[in-house]
Formats: C-alpha cells, structure tokens, sequence
C-alpha cells in the first residue's frame, strides 16, 4: 500500500517544514509515502468560499485515481487514539488498497464533490488547528502508528 498526502498550499514556516521532512522521512522506512502540495488558487481573494472550495476540489479530485481510497481531515470526521489509528492503518494494508489518501484541505473545508467522493472522514482533535500544524501533527501520527504496529518504542502506554 501507499499513502498520499494531499495538501492545498506550501507551508510558510521554514521551522515546521524541517520538522515535517523529519517524519516524512522516518515514515518512508515503513510504507511508501507521497507528500503533494497542491498550490494555492490564484487571486483567491477575489473568490467566495463557495467558489474557492469547489476549485480546490477540482485540483484534489484531478489528483484521485478511481481505485484510491480517499480520506478527509474533518472535524466532524471520526476520532482515533494513537492506537485504534495505527489499527486503522493495518485494517487498510490488509484489505488491499494500492492507494490510500489523506486529504487536507483549503482554510474553508472541501468542496460538496470531495465529500461525494471521501469514502471517509477522520478528525485529529475537536480543536482546530492550522492547516500547516494539521500536516505534521498528520505525518507525526502516521509514523507513530507504524512504529506501534511494530512494537517499536517510539510509543508509550
């Protein structure tokens, strides 16, 4: 299985993207791994949300293969402890996807097309966080759920 990780937009701190490369790079002795940064829309400014959603939904879905098990980050999405997110990974490696995609959208949420073609949604916390933090808190999880698959001691109980 791979997993990709959609995101709409580069990350701005210079400090969070080394930290995200860390974990990007940790991650990939367990599992392939794609990190795409989807650009931001042009002269967004001048866009409603409505308008913005739906063209980033179109770039993320331009994206999406239709054998691809599409994920998105909501917060209405289901929550996980560290653990049950590392059975969750399992569960997807053994029924065979080739694809699993984790999506991470714009700052006004997904398009009514991303939400039709999501097969499902999870949520990190009940707070909210910047899309920059969610990319690494992301990555970090990832990471952490392989190392508990494998019962290596990055984890504590």
């Amino acid at each position: 299985m791979q997993i990709t990780l959609i995101a709409i937009g580069k990350t701005d701190s210079s400090e969070l993207s080394k930290l995200i490369a860390i974990y990007e790079k940790r991650l990939k002795h367990y599992i392939k791994f794609q990190f795409l940064i989807i650009p931001d829309i042009k002269n967004s400014k001048n866009l409603s949300e409505a308008v913005q959603k739906e063209k980033e939904g179109e770039l993320i879905l331009s994206h999406i293969q239709t054998a691809d098990v599409l994920i998105t980050l909501d917060e209405k999405g289901k929550q996980f402890t560290s653990i049950d997110f590392s059975q969750f990974l399992q569960k997807k490696m053994n029924s065979g996807i080739k694809n699993l995609v984790l999506v991470i959208g714009g700052p006004y949420g997904f398009s009514d097309a991303i939400y039709k073609r999501s097969n499902e949604k999870i949520s990190l916390s009940k707070m909210t966080f910047s899309h920059q933090m969610v990319r690494l808190f992301l990555i970090e999880q990832l990471y952490r759920g392989f190392t508990i698959l494998r019962n290596e001691p990055y984890h504590h109980q």
